[in-house]
């Protein structure tokens, strides 16, 4: 079979079909694929899952030529093709969206598409782009405002402009990750119905990345499932439930833990927020006037799309940034996290990103694992020498017991994958036992069954009597863990309700900001 360059592909019309022959992908020692083969029919909404590192990313970067496969063929319409770049995927109208936003925040939404095309003129004629984008616009199933830099546009318009310009740069075949994290729930129904009916128009093929079962069997046909680099089986939606994607994806487990909440009342305030608010990092007002309590024995989950000062409230409770006004209270008395009323008042913390929020990447995990207590015995007996083999043997019983995948203790956390990461900070803070447990996002990008293991953890916590504050904005998360529930919107809380009778379409539109 001869392989054809996208120089030489005829021009792309309409859903392709795509199909991955063989892949085979090695980093080192770790086989990430191992004889992988996929087959995505033309105008398919085509789901793939697995637990983190089970190669899901390696395979569509593999297609997409950002990694070259050390096996492996592509079949596109039926015919091989050569993709070497991402340049030549995009010629053969291959895009992806990312889970991250990658439109450059400071233009505006028309310089973002028309510097995103492959060929420009030497002098751009603006007014005739933006007639012709705005012609383009009145196409499409939704739309975007033009002449706004993409910094000001809300995360659910951020995320349709992301998908509208792959379609902008004819793009029929498109691989989507995670494409709903930062979207309320009926943007994500909107976005997700638009482009299940490209599909079956033929317009488009569709391959998402997902761990939302929801998402699956709403809007998926077809369900591909990788583990630990081996193709597991390929199956239509409807043959399948819940168990069976999740047993696929994790392997049959029978003595998996499952924690119930226990029927409590909450018990004394441990945190008090009394007007508290906040600047961002350019000096604008994030936070306005927060009034908030947290008892002992309860969750209150803080929901809400990024962006709306979720991230500058956990900062400013975990010490990284200062408030400009009101204060905060733990047992009573005022803090203002410092080290020592962290460690006096027993307060733990799991920050959003903690490979980069609370973890020395070049450290050990061993190291990382004791960075709450290495002035404290048994690993330092005085508070001033240091005594290495107490911290590692205390990181290997956390290791074992929140089943941290690593090389040991003396691996660089670095090389972590971002759930085990995720699982090593959660067993360092977690392993003292503390009253006061804030945790942000903590499944954000994880598989099902590294999620369900972490938010047992935090069940757990919450029935031994900790006052634990989820900031999530994952919705299902939050109403699964919380007690009570706050919806943040633009810096204040814009709905409080408790969980049992929490109105999920309520919910989502204070989440919208109606």
């Amino acid at each position: 079979m001869s392989v054809i360059g996208a120089a030489h592909f005829p021009e792309h019309r309409g859903a392709p079909s795509l199909e991955l022959i063989g892949f085979s992908k090695r980093f080192g020692a770790l086989a990430a694929l191992d004889n992988v083969s996929v087959r995505v029919a033309a105008g398919a909404f085509h789901a793939l899952l697995g637990e983190n590192g089970a190669g899901k990313s390696t395979l569509v970067k593999c297609a997409m030529g950002y990694y070259a496969a050390d096996e492996g063929q592509i079949l596109l319409n039926g015919r091989e093709v050569e993709i070497a770049h991402p340049r030549q995927a995009h010629a053969l109208g291959l895009g992806m969206v990312y889970q991250h936003f990658t439109l450059v925040p400071n233009m505006t939404v028309l310089e973002n598409f028309v510097l995103s095309r492959g060929k420009l003129p030497a002098v751009i004629d603006w007014a005739s782009e933006r007639r012709l984008l705005g012609d383009y616009f009145s196409t499409t199933p939704f739309s975007v405002p033009l002449d706004t830099p993409v910094a000001d546009l809300a995360a659910g318009q951020k995320q349709k402009a992301e998908i509208l310009r792959q379609l902008y740069l004819k793009r029929n075949l498109l691989i989507l990750d995670e494409p709903t994290s930062v979207l309320t729930p009926d943007e994500a129904d909107e976005v997700l119905s638009t482009l299940k009916k490209l599909t079956r128009d033929g317009e488009l093929t569709i391959v998402t990345i997902t761990h939302k079962f929801r998402e699956v069997n709403a809007f998926c046909d077809t369900v591909t499932v990788l583990r630990r680099g081996q193709l597991v089986d390929t199956r239509p939606t409807s043959e399948l439930d819940n168990d069976m994607m999740a047993e696929m994806m994790v392997g049959r487990r029978e003595n998996r833990v499952i924690v119930e909440r226990e029927a409590r009342p909450p018990g004394k305030p441990v945190l008090r927020l009394e007007g508290l608010s906040v600047a961002d990092h350019v000096g604008q007002l994030a936070v306005e006037d927060l009034v908030l309590e947290v008892r002992a024995g309860e969750i209150v989950g803080v929901a809400g799309v990024s962006g709306n000062g979720q991230r500058e409230l956990v900062e400013t409770l975990a010490g990284q940034r200062h408030a400009l006004a009101g204060r905060m209270l733990v047992h009573g008395e005022p803090y203002t996290a410092t080290r020592s009323e962290m460690v006096r008042h027993k307060i733990a913390c799991l920050p959003e990103e903690p490979l980069r929020n609370a973890c020395v990447a070049d450290m050990t995990v061993a190291e990382n694992m004791a960075l709450r207590s290495f002035d404290q015995p048994p690993a330092s007996p005085d508070g001033v020498r240091l005594r290495r083999l107490p911290m590692r043997d205390r990181a290997r019983r956390l290791i074992e017991a929140y089943r941290v995948k690593t090389p040991g203790p003396d691996a660089p956390i670095r090389a972590l994958s971002g759930g085990n990461v995720q699982r090593a900070v959660l067993a360092r803070e977690l392993s003292s036992e503390g009253d006061l447990l804030i945790v942000a996002n903590p499944c954000f990008g994880l598989d099902f069954a590294a999620a369900a293991e972490i938010r047992t953890r935090i069940v757990q916590a919450r029935n031994r009597g900790a006052a634990i504050l989820l900031v999530s904005e994952d919705l299902d998360e939050i109403l699964q863990l919380s007690d009570r529930i706050v919806v943040m919107f633009d810096g204040t809380f814009a709905l409080q309700t408790d969980a049992a009778q929490a109105d999920v379409g309520a919910i989502g539109r204070a989440m919208a900001g109606h």
